[in-house]
C-alpha cells in the first residue's frame, strides 16, 4: 500500500514540530558575521564559520534578532566594545531554532555575549601589535620630533564632519593669536572603507609635503564603529609616515592600535587642537625665556666689561708712568750706543779721508792728460777741416741763406748766392736758364 501523500505546508508544518520538540532550549553558539543588516527595527544575520587550516566556510546558518530584543541588545554591545555588529566580526549568540512553515529555519538571537567579541578584538590587536614589533616599525612614530613651529597642518577627516569644524574654529580663535595652515585631505572615516580612504590621503599627503604634521581626526558621528582603526595596513602606514601624526578620533574606552602607533594620542579633535596649541605656546614660552635669558647675559657681561675698563682706567696713570720711564730708560740708551756708532764710524771714515784724496788726485791728473791728448787731436782734425784751407787751394763756397749749396737744382730764379773765394766775396741773383 503506497505511503500518503503530504501537501508541503503539512511537511514543513511536521519539520515544526519535530524542531520545537527536540529543540526546545536555547543554545549559545560561536561564529562570525558574514552579513549584518538592519530593517525596520529587526536585525538579521548571516553565521558562518571557517575551516582554521584554509578559511574555507564549513558551516553556514540565518539568523534573527527581533525588534524587542534588538533594541536593548544592540546599545548594550555597542556601548560595551565600542563598535557595531558588522561582517566579519566573530559573536557568542544566544540562539533558539525556529521554523516557519512560508519562511523556514532560522536561529532567532535572545542575547550576545559582548566580552567573547571584545576578546576576539583584543587578540586580533595583539596579534597586529606583535607582527609591528616584529616588523620594527610598532615605535618609529615617537621617534619623531615634533617642530617646534609646528603650524603647517595636513589633516585627515570626512569634510562634512562636525569634528573638523571644531577643530579649525579652535586653531583659528585661539587666545594667543596663532597662525596655523590647514589643509584637508578628505577620507571616509566610518565603516568598512576607512583603511583604503585613510592611506590614500596619507599618499596624497606625502606627495603634497611639505607639512610639519599629521592630524587624523573623527567627530560627530557614530563612536561605536572603530574597527576600521585597528588593522594592520592601516597601522603600518600610519608608523612609516615620515611626518609625526597626531590621532583624535573620539573614544575612550581604549587605544586602537592606530592610536598605539601613532606619534601623540588625544581624545577628541578639539583635544588635537588644543594640543598643537599649547605646543607652540610652550615654543614662544622658551623663545621669550631666551630672550629673557640673553638680555641678562648681556646686562651682566656689559656690567662686567664696565668694572674692568673702570679697574684698568685707574691702573692706566701708573702703567703709563712706569712705561714711560722704561721706554726713556731705553731711547737714553738706544741715544748713547748710536751717538757712539757715529763717533766710531766718523773715525773711520776720517782715517780713510787721505786714502782717498791721494787716489782722487792722481785719478784726476790721468784724466786730464788724457782729455788734454784728446783736445790735441780733436783740433787737429778740426783744423784740416777748415773751410779756409780749401779757399787757398783756389776753391770756392756758394752759400745761399748763410747754407752751403751743393745741388744747383735746389735754386730758384731770383735766388740771391753768396761765393766765397780766398780773397773776398761775389754776391749773384739765380736767372733762369734760356
Amino acid at each position: 500500500m503506497p505511503s500518503p501523500t503530504l501537501s508541503l505546508f503539512e511537511l514543513n508544518n511536521l519539520v515544526r514540530q519535530v524542531i520545537e520538540q527536540d529543540l526546545a532550549r536555547e543554545y549559545w553558539v560561536e561564529a562570525e558575521l558574514a552579513e549584518c543588516r538592519e530593517s525596520r527595527g529587526h536585525c538579521y544575520m548571516e553565521l558562518i564559520q571557517k575551516d582554521e587550516q584554509n578559511n574555507t566556510p564549513i558551516a553556514r546558518a540565518s539568523a534573527k534578532c527581533w525588534r524587542s530584543a534588538w533594541a536593548m541588545l544592540q546599545p548594550y554591545f555597542e556601548r560595551t566594545t565600542g563598535q557595531r555588529l558588522h561582517a566579519g566580526l566573530k559573536v557568542r549568540l544566544k540562539v533558539y531554532a525556529q521554523f516557519h512553515e512560508a519562511y523556514g529555519f532560522s536561529w532567532i538571537v535572545t542575547d550576545i555575549d559582548p566580552t567573547f567579541t571584545l576578546g576576539d578584538m583584543a587578540r586580533r590587536r595583539q596579534e597586529i601589535i606583535r607582527q609591528l614589533k616584529e616588523e620594527g616599525v610598532f615605535d618609529l612614530q615617537r621617534e619623531l620630533s615634533l617642530p617646534l613651529f609646528c603650524q603647517r597642518i595636513a589633516v585627515i577627516s570626512a569634510p562634512t564632519a562636525a569634528g573638523y569644524g571644531d577643530f579649525v574654529n579652535q586653531l583659528t580663535d585661539n587666545e594667543y593669536g596663532f597662525k596655523f595652515q590647514v589643509q584637508l585631505f578628505p577620507a571616509i572615516m566610518q565603516g568598512e572603507q576607512v583603511e583604503p580612504s585613510i592611506i590614500h590621503a596619507l599618499n596624497e599627503i606625502y606627495s603634497s609635503l611639505p607639512f610639519d604634521c599629521v592630524v587624523i581626526i573623527r567627530g560627530g558621528g557614530s563612536t561605536s564603529d572603530l574597527s576600521g582603526f585597528d588593522t594592520l595596513a592601516l597601522a603600518e602606514n600610519v608608523a612609516q609616515f615620515p611626518l609625526p601624526i597626531i590621532t583624535g578620533i573620539g573614544h575612550d574606552r581604549d587605544e586602537s592600535v592606530l592610536d598605539m602607533v601613532s606619534h601623540t594620542r588625544v581624545k577628541t579633535p578639539t583635544a588635537a587642537a588644543a594640543f598643537l596649541i599649547a605646543h607652540l605656546k610652550q615654543t614662544l614660552d622658551r623663545v621669550e625665556t631666551c630672550e629673557e635669558r640673553i638680555g641678562r647675559h648681556v646686562q651682566t657681561t656689559m656690567e662686567v666689561e664696565r668694572l674692568r675698563l673702570a679697574r684698568l682706567s685707574e691702573r692706566i696713570p701708573t702703567l703709563f708712568s712706569l712705561v714711560s720711564t722704561r721706554q726713556q730708560a731705553r731711547l737714553d740708551s738706544l741715544s748713547q750706543r748710536l751717538s757712539t756708532a757715529i763717533l766710531r764710524q766718523l773715525e773711520r771714515e776720517q782715517s780713510r779721508f787721505p786714502i782717498l784724496q791721494s787716489r782722487l788726485s792722481a785719478s784726476i791728473e790721468r784724466q786730464l792728460l788724457k782729455n788734454r791728448h784728446l783736445i790735441e787731436l780733436l783740433e787737429q782734425r778740426a783744423s784740416s777741416l777748415d773751410p779756409a784751407l780749401l779757399l787757398q787751394r783756389g776753391y770756392s763756397i756758394t752759400l745761399h741763406e748763410g747754407k752751403a749749396v751743393r745741388n744747383a737744382a735746389l735754386l730758384k730764379p731770383g735766388d740771391q748766392i753768396e761765393t766765397r773765394l780766398q780773397e773776398g766775396t761775389i754776391h749773384s741773383q739765380v736767372i733762369p736758364t734760356p
